[in-house]
């Protein structure tokens, strides 16, 4: 009894592990669709010591990487970003126009729970969603039960996108 107990739940965390990791869209269709079917060039963002600061109190750790890769074309950008909810990161889109969130999506998500994110319900509460001057969201956006980590990571996502964005050449006057 004790080997098929023991069994079962090898099975089990071989099973969900190998499931865990869930592509929903590829980064490169988001950033294609973001732009009509016609992206520019991809871009660099060097996080240099200006911008790190304010980057850390955003994510409340340091970012690590030393550059972020982005597209801009007129007022809008789109960011590929990852951040990790409970254990795993979550990858996801993030299409600034105009100062303020026009679309965001899960692109992947690796963690075993909390998936619920990737639905539009969760998503959409964050289209129109600007930065304030303190680098908060100017919108509350409700969370989902199970899925609190989830949720908080893909919030400082969307600050960090808004900021990033209004530290480039494509922020334009509508600050």
């Amino acid at each position: 009894m004790r080997r098929a107990t023991f069994f079962v739940c090898f099975l089990y965390l071989i099973v969900t592990s190998a499931y865990a990791e869930v592509t929903f869209i590829s980064p490169e269709k988001f950033v294609s669709q973001s732009f009509s079917g016609n992206p520019p060039k991809a871009k660099m963002f060097w996080v240099t010591r200006k911008y790190k600061p304010t980057i850390k109190r955003i994510l409340g750790h340091k970012y690590p990487a030393l550059r972020i890769r982005y597209w801009g074309k007129n007022n809008r950008t789109v960011w590929i970003l990852e951040e990790t909810g409970k254990e795993k990161p979550i990858t996801t889109g993030i299409a600034i126009n105009h100062n303020q969130i026009e679309r965001i999506s899960i692109l992947i998500y690796r963690e075993s729970r909390g998936s619920e994110v990737k639905y539009d319900f969760f998503t959409n509460q964050f289209i129109h969603g600007k930065l304030r001057k303190d680098n908060h969201l100017n919108k509350n956006i409700d969370g989902i039960s199970g899925a609190t980590l989830s949720v908080s990571a893909i919030t400082r996502l969307a600050r960090l996108a808004l900021y990033l964005h209004s530290q480039t050449r494509f922020a334009g006057n509508t600050k």
